[in-house]
């Protein structure tokens, strides 16, 4: 047998040793649930829906779902995972929806559900939507050029104002990525540049890049730096054409980032089904914040029809080891991505309010956005507990996580949004 790169034993895996595993799960949920695993009650009202992703490590809970049998044995066996090519087609396959060629909900940045609802991202014409669950904490970082090790850019983003700066005065104003505006990797890369003086509205031009182009535009040389999530900052400094500057946990630890968002048409015509699928997907969840589980995971997820990258460029850093290209490795750490442990599934209306206050102040969203309002119309944390009671778990007390604290001091309390929004010297309002 001819084995590829990708195929090259892990811990004593295969791809396809683990893509049988995958195979004999899904069948035995299929015996074991012939009707799915509602069928003696009152199921699913549908057997099928199409949930999109983007080739990042931290759609793993939507595929692993799919490829052990989990949505088959909570009543849907017909789920289609779909790949997306950008967030920006996620976004417009969201509004056609399934029935017109679209897809009905997607791994998704947390804010684009709120930016939907609203109509700022859809042409003022609203789409309304639900977040489900958070798909994630943690595993996202900022990496930059390696012209930027000499002046010490890593958490600090501080020394790289004056070269910034340099570039232009020079009429090359640097080039900096991140996926989608007003997403969550806009927003990570703002807080960073501005805590170091750095406007990026005014010093830099921010630009738009789908995920899986990043490594290839910075080796082209036509940015400087970007905000993505892994694998693709691990990718980069495997090839050697940049490093990591820092990762997003350690500007804020455990903060939220994906979301299993839906058409809020959908989960309103089919409740029961927009359980079940959200009962799968935390069960994924379990199953993939299982350190055994990993590289079995990763032999999936990195597969062509997924995220294709060879499972060196996504396991290390899900295993705690981090080097980040710069002479820096970091063992057994604690900025891992979490699925499932410390409340990383549930959808905390807090963290929903940061993201919404994090858009007011780059102009993404205006002022006057009733901020509350808006949470409590997108974020069904109501449907999250009755699916997580169904499994025979449960989440926390309470939809707000309290006081959150970043790593350049500022305080975010989630009772006080406008004095968080006010303590930020470098802004954009409308």
């Amino acid at each position: 047998m001819i084995m590829t790169k990708t195929d090259k034993p892990t811990s004593g895996l295969t791809r396809r040793s683990a893509l049988m595993g995958a195979a004999a799960t899904l069948a035995a949920a299929k015996a074991a649930f012939p009707g799915g695993a509602h069928a003696a009650g009152a199921g699913p009202e549908v057997a099928k829906a199409r949930l999109g992703f983007i080739a990042l490590t931290d759609s793993s809970p939507l595929i692993i779902a799919k490829e052990r049998g989990l949505f088959a044995k909570y009543g849907m066996p017909d789920i289609e995972v779909v790949k997306q090519a950008s967030w920006a087609a996620t976004r417009d396959n969201l509004v056609l929806g399934a029935e017109r060629g679209g897809i009905d909900g997607a791994h998704i940045l947390t804010p684009m559900p709120y930016l939907m609802t609203t109509g700022t991202i859809t042409g003022g014409a609203p789409t309304p939507m639900y977040i489900l669950a958070r798909l994630n904490t943690n595993g996202q970082g900022i990496s930059v050029g390696n012209d930027l090790k000499s002046v010490k850019v890593g958490l600090n983003s501080a020394g790289a104002k004056a070269k910034f700066l340099q570039m232009k005065a020079a009429g090359n104003i640097a080039k900096v990525a991140m996926t989608f505006r007003g997403g969550t990797h806009d927003l990570w890369i703002r807080y960073w540049l501005a805590a170091g003086g750095i406007n990026p509205d005014v010093d830099v031009s921010t630009i738009v890049i789908p995920p899986p182009q990043m490594v290839a535009n910075m080796k082209a040389g036509t940015q400087d730096a970007f905000c993505v999530g892994e694998p693709w900052n691990g990718q980069l400094v495997n090839q050697k054409v940049g490093y990591t500057a820092c990762l997003t946990s350690e500007l804020w630890m455990n903060h939220p980032e994906k979301a299993l968002g839906m058409r809020a048409s959908w989960v309103d015509r089919y409740p029961r089904a927009a359980q079940a699928i959200t009962a799968a997907v935390q069960e994924a969840q379990m199953w993939c914040d299982k350190a055994a589980n990993l590289p079995q995971m990763c032999s999936i997820v990195s597969g062509r029809q997924y995220v294709n990258v060879p499972m060196g460029d996504i396991l290390p850093r899900l295993q705690g080891t981090v080097d980040y290209g710069d002479g820096r490795t970091l063992k057994n750490s604690p900025h891992r991505m979490k699925f499932w442990a410390d409340n990383a599934s549930f959808p905390f209306k807090s963290h929903d309010l940061w993201f919404l206050t994090e858009d007011i102040r780059w102009g993404v969203l205006p002022q006057k956005t009733n901020t509350k309002a808006l949470v409590d119309k997108v974020n069904r944390s109501d449907i999250w507990r009755a699916a997580a009671k169904s499994i025979g778990q449960s989440g926390p007390a309470g939809d707000s996580r309290g006081v959150e604290r970043f790593f350049d001091g500022k305080v975010f309390d989630p009772a006080n949004p406008g004095a968080y929004l006010a303590s930020q010297p470098i802004k954009k309002l409308v």
